[in-house]
């Protein structure tokens, strides 16, 4: 098995290192709290379901968070502040799904693998995503360090109140999956089927 070695936004496989359930004996409290056949086919969310209470919470905090956008930041820009915490993080399952997200919901394919590739540093294109990109990093190096700065500079990038919540959240909310997963198995890059003649 191949594990890759830098930040992609190309699709990668995940192998945990504890069993998960196998989607055959999922109980209905289970397969309820999976929500979804997408979920009950990913080992990781069936080793998260062996405590379905806490991953129904879980799955539920992370689709409002990354999908109601009838108000505050796109989707683009949750997503975004996704990418730069796992980047911060190492967790390069994680960067690699969000990062795909960032450039499906805006378009911006360098501006996003600049990011994988430099770190938050890097100049993102624009001041929107430059500032998204430092605070998601502020608040995953240690939250307490995350403050005022921080806000007047998305504030001075064009950020409404809602917006700043919605990437605080997604900073937040990955700073703590980043953590959960690096602990619970590693990526890896699937293997590729050659096709029969």
């Amino acid at each position: 098995m191949s594990r890759p070695e830098t930040f992609t936004q190309d699709s990668l496989g995940w192998t945990p290192w504890l069993e998960p359930v196998p989607r055959e004996d999922l109980t209905p409290e289970q397969h309820e709290a999976l929500l979804d056949d997408g979920r009950r086919a990913m080992p990781y969310f069936r080793l998260l379901a062996r405590d379905p209470q806490a991953l129904r919470a879980r799955t539920l905090t992370d689709q409002d968070i990354f999908f109601n956008t009838e108000g505050g930041a796109g989707r683009a820009e949750r997503e975004l502040a996704a990418t730069a915490t796992s980047r911060t993080n190492g967790c390069i399952y994680c960067a690699s799904v969000h990062s795909a997200a960032a450039t499906r919901e805006s378009g911006r394919y360098d501006d996003v693998q600049r990011l994988l590739d430099e770190g938050v540093g890097a100049d993102l294109g624009s001041e929107s995503w430059n500032a998204i990109a430092h605070a998601a990093d502020a608040l995953t190096h240690l939250p307490l360090d995350f403050g005022p700065d921080e806000i007047a500079r998305l504030r001075a990038a064009g950020l409404e109140d809602a917006d700043i919540v919605d990437v605080i959240n997604g900073a937040a909310f990955f700073h703590w999956a980043n953590r959960l997963m690096l602990s619970l198995g590693e990526p890896e890059i699937p293997t590729r089927r050659t096709p029969h003649p």
